[in-house]
């Protein structure tokens, strides 16, 4: 036996006990509820809009570089919804009162540090679906080479990918990735072809 299983044997060696500390999204937060026209109805309470499945507004947004690479984040552990999970270079909810490209440039700052992309330009706007989590979307583009400075409450990691290389993987392995990422990529798709 090696010095560290003796030691374990004789219980010399107390067993560490790890745990890490998740922080919570903001239940406080405030959230437009709209209709299905995308007008605001009221502001209602972040918890009571996703419990409720009210319909709400939110951003995604695909930053490729030059080499038309797109940059995807694995969202942090702390999320509320599809923790862990590949998503897109950044996405969030739009704040009461604020517009979707506010939002979407706020959130590239807050997420990826990225505060100077070249063309911000919105692509597409899906309803809100099973898959969207109730959200009206607005999809942007933008590009941008990195490096990029990721919030490690907002994102554990990022990498470049070729288009056809994430394709193939969302195939082989779904799980991989937040739902509303793979549905809304899979349209983008759609109207790049």
């Amino acid at each position: 036996m090696n010095q560290a299983a003796n030691a374990a044997a004789a219980g010399l060696v107390r067993p560490s006990i790890c745990f890490t500390v998740l922080t919570v999204q903001d239940p406080n937060e405030l959230f437009d509820v709209v209709d299905a026209n995308d007008q605001i109805l009221r502001t209602e309470l972040r918890y009571i809009v996703h419990r409720e499945k009210l319909m709400h507004r939110a951003v995604h947004v695909f930053v490729f570089n030059g080499a038309g690479q797109l940059y995807l984040q694995r969202r942090s552990l702390s999320k509320d919804s599809a923790p862990g999970k590949w998503s897109s270079s950044c996405a969030g909810h739009l704040n009461s009162g604020e517009a979707y490209a506010a939002a979407a440039s706020r959130e590239l700052g807050e997420e990826i540090g990225l505060y100077q992309s070249e063309g911000l330009k919105p692509l597409f706007k899906v309803p809100p679906s099973k898959e969207t989590g109730q959200e009206f979307v607005l999809v942007y583009h933008c590009v941008a080479e990195g490096p990029f400075t990721l919030d490690p409450d907002e994102v554990i990691a990022g990498r470049w990918i070729h288009p056809d290389a994430l394709n193939v993987w969302i195939t082989r392995r779904p799980q991989d990735f937040a739902g509303s990422f793979s549905y809304l990529w899979e349209r983008y798709c759609r109207l790049a072809s």
